[in-house]
């Protein structure tokens, strides 16, 4: 079994290892191009750093609305894989590819009254407003290719191959580092200098449609005997009229809500954070891109918890299922346990390499604890995700994200109604960077995090037996 889980997990690590360097690498470069980037006055590290990280959030709640398609995809086909139903997993193949290219162009349709409206609960200064919107208009040209991959990367991984999910992220991933670099900075000893804040966006959708091609020709080349046209406009289409679409419609409906739930979280983080000025909202941003290292890592063996929960379930067997949660749990465990020894270690080292502004790095360093201490809460929580999935037990799944919502307000609200109370002065005294107050807050706001996992981690465990395993005994 752990051989099994290894084979999965670690294809599926080596990739995640670079998607937390494209987020890292993106807002170094913008936090090292230095004042007035793209000819605004006064942009500031903190403030082109705020400009991604507001502009990311914008694409996560745009794409993590829709992470069904990858995980209601991979789960589905992981149950046809365990019964060999290999017509079965072509049709989810179909079903995933369309709706993807379904939902994009609705997405490509939206997305000026999407920006200019979620940009209006943005309370952060206008050079990061500015820079966020020129940001999103972009990138957002990626969407096609990146819901489409979503799909195929989930279909990958249903079928128990996370070498070619692992091949088209590393393709992405590479591409991004590299081309938002050079299209940022420049090529050194040539004439090109580079594109400046733009060039970080623009290296993203080249990134995405690089990796769309990579994946369209790995299913092309090695599954055409599974897939037997899948892809084709005439299959794709036959696929949303065969009998196991409102199977496929159910799993993906409670996914979306499940998505909409997290990313409530994710957004309501970046904005609340940006209440209290931009250092502050600097350091938030990088913290959580820290964050993000391990759960990356812990992803991998969630992917393979999915794959094989999936399997074993399609196949009917109980015994190999508890096995496989079991040892994904050990695994999994022990990524947490080596995070936080990393984070207590190398928590400074990490914040300097994400920028070069004495203020936020010296900010930032407040906040280290909660990067300590995230893992062991974290690494559990995402594994289940990946075993509910497998399981396609999306209605518990659904509603441990939902509840966890309710967590992370309930913290957030009796924490700030508490501060508000305390008289603590919402200005800096002189000589501050930030105030007590903002300091504060930023801190109930990593206590209100760290909730939302908790809740997530005790529902799921809570409700394993007699949502996942009293299904196949």
């Amino acid at each position: 079994m752990n051989r099994a889980i290894l084979r999965l997990a670690v294809p599926s690590i080596l990739a995640n290892i670079t998607i937390p360097l494209v987020g890292i690498v993106g807002i170094a470069v913008a936090g090292h191009l230095g004042p007035d980037a793209m000819g605004i006055t006064g942009s500031s590290s903190a403030a082109l750093i705020g400009g991604v990280s507001i502009g990311s959030m914008l694409f996560d709640l745009l794409y993590w609305n829709f992470g069904f398609l990858r995980v209601g995809t991979g789960g589905l086909t992981a149950q046809a894989y365990g019964r060999r139903d290999w017509q079965d997993s072509a049709a989810i193949l179909g079903k995933g590819v369309g709706m993807a290219l379904l939902i994009s162009l609705g997405v490509l349709a939206i997305q000026w009254p999407f920006a200019k409206l979620m940009l209006l609960f943005v309370d952060a200064s206008p050079q990061v407003l500015e820079l966020a919107q020129t940001y999103f208009f972009i990138r957002i040209w990626a969407a096609p290719a990146t819901l489409t991959l979503m799909s195929l990367k989930g279909w990958f991984i249903g079928m128990q191959d996370t070498v070619s999910s692992m091949f088209t992220d590393l393709i992405v991933n590479g591409v991004n580092i590299l081309a938002s670099i050079l299209l940022s900075v420049g090529i050194p000893g040539t004439a090109f200098e580079g594109f400046g804040f733009i060039g970080i966006p623009i290296g993203t959708v080249l990134a995405q449609y690089s990796g769309l091609f990579s994946a369209l020709g790995i299913v092309r080349v090695k599954y055409r005997a599974v897939t037997k046209g899948a892809l084709r406009p005439k299959s794709v289409k036959a696929s949303f009229r065969d009998g196991n679409m409102r199977e496929f419609s159910k799993v993906n409906g409670d996914l979306f809500v499940r998505s909409v739930a997290l990313i409530v979280v994710y957004i309501s983080f970046t904005i609340l954070s940006a209440r209290y000025g931009d250092l502050l909202l600097a350091s938030a941003s990088i913290m959580m891109q820290l964050l993000m290292v391990f759960s990356y890592f812990t992803d991998g063996f969630a992917f393979a918890g999915e794959a094989l929960t999936g399997q074993f379930v399609g196949a009917r067997k109980p015994l190999r299922m508890q096995q496989a949660v079991k040892w994904t749990f050990v695994w999994s465990m022990g990524v947490g346990i080596f995070f936080v020894g990393f984070y207590a270690m190398a928590g400074v080292p990490l914040l300097r390499l994400m920028t070069s502004d004495a203020s936020v790095v010296q900010v930032s360093t407040l906040f280290l604890p909660w990067l300590v201490v995230m893992p062991l809460i974290g690494c559990p929580a995402f594994t289940w995700d990946g075993i509910y999935t497998g399981a396609t037990a999306t209605k518990a799944l659904r509603n441990a994200s939902v509840g966890s919502v309710g967590a992370f307000y309930l913290v957030w609200l009796l924490g700030t109604g508490l501060l508000r109370l305390s008289g603590i002065p919402r200005e800096p005294a002189a000589g501050e960077l930030v105030g007590a107050y903002g300091r504060t807050a930023v801190h109930l706001l990593f206590g209100a995090y760290f909730a939302h996992l908790i809740f997530r981690l005790v529902y799921q465990s809570l409700l394993y037996r007699k949502a996942i395993v009293s299904r196949i005994s």
